[in-house]
């Protein structure tokens, strides 16, 4: 397809250099891209069972949850964004929601602007128990399966028990994240004697057993999402966190609900947007983005020039100005999402973007996600993004399970009166982006990735270094990224040869080692080929599946005539 520049010829047009440190993965027979090898083994084994996309989605995000404890969990909150084999479109917005005892001065702000705007007093809205919100990843899970799956829930959780039970090697990505959190997970006894067995951190390649989650996961299997809705699993952490003054209740699980929306969708150069909608930003701000680069060069300026990042540079700075403005829970915030997304004010948006006031920064947004993009041979495809927010969550586990919950209240804005404060039942705010790209109705890719605020403008340029540069799949998601919601500029090395020409127009420019986190990619061709792609900033891995059955009508053994047979003889 000529799109852009051809694979070959964006490097001629840019001063950036790297190398991939990862290879794609092709295939026909079916695509599974997740953060952890055996999470992509978990999906692959059952699209090689015979399950669909949903089915191995499912069943990777339970196994991220065994191997990515610090990252994704039951008790946690995500968007999963499904496009069925005939077509259609479904989000799922399984994302946390604040218990209904939470109230806008639930907790004590230590300063009303400034760095320490989101902290709080003893730090009770990002550690412990009161920062931990409704959880909607297990039922939003259950319900995809139910519904969209084709094989019984305890053969999607079965690959996450064996991993539990008999233990893995920690990789370097997370026996990074163990020592990142060592202090404050040596405040709770019994994460520590998980993770800080006698003290110490545990290093890469040591093995982790979970057996107690192996239980709870044993559990989920046998009663759905009603072991935690409702049942033992729901009331040893309601009695874990009432012990310890959280705000989580039992009639907070029994009565969370998720909920199906509509995406958004936009068009880009003759390519069809698809992504979620509030209070997921991404879609929308994703579209108004490429609206307004639609009307420049892209393609022209090259990848990583000054004049390349100077746009991309202004363009986020639009996106998140708006975003502060009008982004949160659409029960409780009117967000104007035809407008934003409109080419009208695309055009407007593009006459203004040399003249962007200052503008303060974003509430905080957790970072540290896991994501999945998984496709199968019949056209049914996912791409899923869930988290129990920061670094293991809110750092404690429920004694006896094996679960660590979120610590998703530190989302919300602890201010009251304020477009993102605190209510009752209210939905996060989240940057997840997993996205989908059509041409000619077909589908064309899908990704999405961890990083906080980050998630959407690195997935804006996966995107952009695919339609407009013409990179290869793997080439687009190991590239170097940028990042601004305001004055200061975060670039990856690659990107420094643009430093010195951006920091003379006025711009705080920062060498960041990442921005945002591990990408998953599906690139799906109109022959069928599908190529998978992950790249290097966490431990991604691609499956592809190849082969398949027999031709019809072969038998195992087929008879031969006896003449045949004599003269074998």
């Amino acid at each position: 397809m000529s799109v852009g520049l051809s694979a070959k010829d964006w490097r001629s047009s840019s001063p950036v250099e790297f190398v991939c440190e990862k290879r794609p993965a092709m295939a026909a027979g079916g695509m599974v891209v997740t953060n952890h090898p055996l999470a992509s083994a978990a999906g692959a084994e059952i699209l090689l069972a015979g399950g669909n996309a949903v089915d191995a989605s499912v069943a990777a995000m339970f196994v991220l949850s065994v191997v990515e404890p610090m990252m994704v969990g039951i008790v946690g909150g995500g968007v999963a964004h499904l496009r069925l084999a005939e077509g259609s479109h479904h989000i799922v917005d399984a994302l946390s929601t604040a218990p209904l005892a939470a109230t806008p001065d639930s907790f004590t702000p230590l300063a009303d602007h400034g760095p320490d705007y989101m902290q709080v007093e003893g730090q009770r809205n990002s550690l412990g128990a009161a920062s931990v919100a409704t959880p909607g990843n297990l039922k939003g899970w259950c319900e995809m399966a139910a519904r969209y799956g084709t094989l019984p829930l305890a053969d999607l959780v079965d690959p996450a028990i064996r991993v539990a039970r008999r233990g893995f090697r920690i990789s370097p990505y997370l026996a990074g994240a163990i020592r990142e959190a060592a202090r404050e997970l040596a405040l709770d006894p019994a994460i520590a004697a998980l993770l800080l067995p006698g003290g110490k951190p545990l290093s890469a390649g040591d093995r982790l057993v979970m057996g107690d989650l192996g239980e709870s996961l044993k559990l989920i299997a046998s009663m759905g999402p009603g072991a935690l809705h409702g049942g033992p699993l729901g009331d040893a952490l309601v009695e874990a966190i009432q012990a310890k003054g959280g705000l989580l209740r039992r009639q907070d699980l029994l009565t969370y609900r998720t909920v199906a929306r509509q995406p958004i969708t936009g068009s880009y150069r003759g390519f069809k947007i698809i992504g979620p909608p509030p209070p997921a930003s991404s879609g929308v701000h994703i579209v108004q983005m490429l609206n307004v680069l639609e009307q420049f060069d892209v393609a022209a300026m090259g990848f990583g020039t000054p004049a390349g990042l100077e746009l991309l540079i202004q363009v986020m700075q639009l996106a998140f100005a708006d975003r502060r403005t009008f982004s949160g829970d659409p029960d409780f915030v009117d967000v104007p999402v035809e407008r934003l997304t409109g080419k009208t004010y695309a055009r407007e948006c593009a006459q203004k973007l040399r003249n962007l006031p200052a503008s303060a920064p974003s509430l905080k947004e957790s970072r540290d996600t896991t994501h999945l993009t998984i496709a199968d041979k019949d056209g049914n495809v996912v791409a899923a993004t869930h988290t129990i927010n920061s670094l293991f969550g809110a750092r404690f586990v429920v004694p006896g399970t094996g679960i660590i919950p979120n610590n998703y209240m530190s989302n919300f804005d602890p201010h009251p009166g304020k477009a993102l404060s605190i209510a009752p039942g209210k939905r996060v705010p989240t940057s997840m982006a997993p996205m989908m790209v059509l041409k000619d109705d077909r589908l064309h890719l899908a990704l999405g990735l961890p990083g906080g605020t980050r998630i959407f403008t690195s997935a804006l340029q996966a995107i952009l270094n695919i339609l407009d540069h013409g990179m290869t799949p793997q080439d687009a998601v190991e590239a170097p990224r940028v990042w601004t919601e305001g004055s200061e500029v975060e670039i990856e090395r690659g990107f420094e040869c643009s430093a010195g020409p951006l920091r003379a127009v006025g711009h705080d420019v920062r060498v960041m080692p990442h921005v945002g986190g591990g990408m998953n990619l599906v690139s799906l061709a109109a022959d069928g080929m599908m190529t998978g792609a992950a790249c290097w900033r966490a431990d991604g891995t691609a499956i592809g599946i190849g082969g398949g059955q027999a031709r019809p009508g072969v038998r195992f053994w087929p008879d031969r005539a006896p003449a045949e047979a004599d003269d074998g003889e």
